[in-house]
């Protein structure tokens, strides 16, 4: 869900931006996003499990 990423206070003053918002809020709930079906492998074996996060490791390696 988008909420999580909601972490500042926001202030809606006067009429004109209330109705924005509003609209906004009201748009956003007649076009929910559609699902994005994907598909995942579930890791159980502590081996495996540790092979995947050396990988995730070494991708990432390039990114700090």
């Amino acid at each position: 869900m988008a909420t999580s990423s909601i972490t500042k206070n926001f202030v809606i003053s006067g009429q004109k931006q209330v109705k924005m918002f509003a609209d906004a809020i009201e748009a956003s709930a007649n076009n929910p996003t559609p699902p994005i079906n994907v598909s995942a492998t579930f890791l159980t074996d502590p081996k495996d499990i540790a092979k995947f996060m050396e990988k995730r490791k070494k991708a990432n390696a390039g990114n700090k």
